[in-house]
């Protein structure tokens, strides 16, 4: 159901193993194992409730026996003879459980009826609906902690005009992605509207986005602070990139910085984009001063007095969006697993799949963050995809003239020119002086692209020489090359 957050509290409480001398079980380790055992049968018949549509009591079952558990482990650090390894085996184990239920796999298929119908239920009915949520942060009311005071106003300005695709982009692809972040953020009490800021302003909801800084994934961890977090690499992939992974580890980060920054909120964002360091010497030198006193305000970085805004009035809109005449397109998140037959790549499923508007790349992309998109998948390897996928696959991918034709695509390569230093990049007159223009807090290469006219978001980064995924970074210089 879900991939809990009371998995990595665990990590961290029972990390230290039992004493290497325990050579017998105490009667008191023993009755905590007892404990596990028990508070497993009963998460797992919770698990079957929500499977046979009792998912109300479902889900309080589930609920309780997990506290139970985690409860179980805290004293076992504290028991001799008590392996906490056991403790960690047994919660992942139910944690796959759940999470295959949430994604419409084979724990929900057992007893659901097959097709699209299922993967659905499977989560709709897990989650509460989108942006009616949970809105409590520590206790109190996020929509009592976000102040509108002048700068927040003026990046909701920012995200419903210029920015505004990029508001709608990153809530279609954080629906994809909701039945494995969200529960992270509910088990943890921390409201959605916070993920659903930090996301947007982050990555836009792409896993594989990557800054000139280093940061990556869906939240954007630099690589130092994702170790301290439980993210890096593992068999040869990085677990930034993993969008529950990285939800939970935002969980671990925040909740850290809500504990050493008296759950101020706007200082605990600001410390995701500025450095905590920064954040906590200036709360503790602002005293009883508001984050938005000039005083302390003012001794933000630039990049961060317009970040923690930005998170803040994406996180309001998540919340109140027809007070702002703002329509949430209605994306259907159920997901569901799908069995290759053939080899294929994500590009080539993304090709003969077809779809409305921006097709399934994204989606399957999103879903599957281990795969590079070019390189063919293995037959038979199981993908997580929309549940509209599967009878598209069958229907177009697996033969016939859409799967031929994605695979003939698949095999072209594009024709290179010689390099040669007298021809002058495209759009630009020989001779002739090129303006330049330096990125600001918020713009992406479509909105440059669109305010000066140039020839398109890709141009203009190929004429920058940038490469996928396109990244831009506020102070950096680029070549209208090809504007108007």
């Amino acid at each position: 159901m879900r991939a809990s957050l009371l998995l990595s509290c665990l990590a961290l409480l029972l990390f230290a193993a039992a004493p290497a001398d325990a050579r017998r079980i105490s009667a008191n380790a023993q009755k905590l194992y007892d404990t596990l055992a028990q508070a497993s049968d009963d998460y797992r018949e919770g698990l079957a409730m929500i499977r046979r549509g009792d998912t109300t009591p479902g889900r309080e079952a589930t609920r309780d026996a997990a506290a139970r558990l985690l409860e179980a482990g805290r004293r076992c650090q504290d028991t001799r003879g008590c392996d906490g390894a056991r403790f960690l085996a047994a919660y992942d184990a139910l944690v796959q459980e759940g999470a295959e239920l949430a994604a419409g796999g084979e724990g929900f298929g057992a007893t659901a009826p097959a097709g699209p119908a299922a993967g659905e239920a499977s989560i709709t009915s897990l989650m509460p609906e989108a942006g009616r949520s949970a809105t409590l942060l520590k206790g109190q009311d996020l929509r009592q902690l976000i102040e509108l005071n002048e700068p927040v106003k003026a990046a909701l300005a920012e995200w419903l005009t210029w920015m505004r695709p990029s508001l709608i982009t990153s809530w279609e692809n954080y629906q994809q992605m909701r039945f494995l972040m969200w529960p992270e953020y509910e088990q943890a009490g921390l409201p959605e509207a916070l993920l659903f800021g930090i996301l947007a302003k982050e990555s836009n909801g792409r896993v594989h986005a990557v800054s000139r800084a280093g940061a990556a994934g869906p939240m954007q961890f630099m690589p130092a602070t994702g170790a301290r977090f439980g993210l890096g690499w593992r068999d040869g992939f990085d677990t930034r990139y993993d969008p529950q992974l990285a939800a939970r580890a935002s969980v671990l980060y925040f909740n850290e910085r809500f504990a050493e920054l008296n759950n101020d909120l706007e200082f605990a964002v600001a410390a995701y984009n500025g450095g905590e360091g920064r954040a906590l010497r200036l709360k503790r030198a602002a005293g009883d001063k508001s984050f938005w006193d000039p005083s302390v305000y003012g001794q933000l970085p630039p990049e961060t007095r317009d970040y923690v805004p930005y998170v803040l009035a994406a996180a309001w809109l998540f919340l109140h969006p027809e007070e702002y005449g703002l329509e949430f397109p209605k994306v259907d998140g159920a997901a569901t697993v799908m069995k290759l037959q053939a080899p294929a790549s994500i590009y080539q499923l993304a090709i003969c799949l077809g779809g409305p508007r921006e097709g399934y790349f994204r989606a399957l992309r999103n879903l599957n963050p281990r795969y590079e998109p070019h390189v063919p998948i293995a037959g038979g390897t199981e993908l997580r995809v929309p549940v509209a996928v599967p009878p598209r696959y069958q229907q177009s991918c697996v033969s016939g003239p859409r799967a031929e034709l994605a695979v003939a695509l698949m095999a072209a390569s594009k024709p290179t020119a010689p390099p040669t230093a007298s021809r002058p990049p495209a759009g630009a007159t020989a001779g002739a002086s090129v303006r330049s223009y330096r990125v600001r807090s918020g713009d992406t290469l479509s909105s440059i692209s669109r305010r000066h006219e140039c020839r398109g978001a890709t141009q203009l980064a190929r004429a920058n020489g940038l490469r996928p995924p396109f990244v831009i970074r506020a102070g950096q210089s680029l070549k209208l090359i090809g504007c108007g």
